[in-house]
């Protein structure tokens, strides 16, 4: 049983929030939906949505981390929740009901932590350029200044 649930305030929207998301994350399904409430599962984490009002709204205080292993992965879930929200830096974005997502491949943070400063550094520049996270240019970014040891024959 999942100890900790998100909760998840919307002003009328839960259901359409709940059909919006499981029609992204592939290992998803709605287990109820109700005037007052909506109960889904994305990945096997159980999420509730409530009709709340206006009273509230979401901020980038709280957003959910969806760790992508290819581009390919990155370039659709970017795509697919984004949708009718709002294009961020750094692989941030807020979805058409204001929740912030990041989408965000865990090599990034291999690369932000090696031991070596000046290619974290790099990296940490190289992101802070992108809206989209691209692995390739961040695993440029990490290898450039890098020469080789190679040498050309006489």
């Amino acid at each position: 049983m999942q100890k900790i649930t998100p909760f998840l305030w919307f002003d009328g929207q839960a259901a359409e929030a709940a059909k919006f998301y499981t029609g992204i994350f592939k290992i998803s399904k709605i287990e109820n939906l109700s005037p007052m409430m909506a109960a889904f599962q994305l990945d096997g984490v159980k999420f509730i949505a409530l009709n709340g009002g206006p009273q509230f709204k979401f901020t980038e205080a709280i957003s959910f981390f969806v760790s992508c292993q290819t581009q390919k992965e990155i370039d659709y879930f970017w795509e697919k929740l984004s949708a009718g929200g709002k294009k961020s830096r750094c692989g941030w974005l807020k979805d058409k009901f204001g929740v912030s997502w990041q989408i965000v491949p865990p090599i990034l943070g291999e690369l932000l932590n090696d031991a070596d400063e000046s290619k974290s550094q790099r990296v940490m520049q190289a992101m802070l350029q992108m809206d989209k996270l691209d692995i390739k240019t961040l695993k440029q970014a990490y290898h450039a200044g890098v020469t080789s040891t190679k040498r050309k024959p006489k």
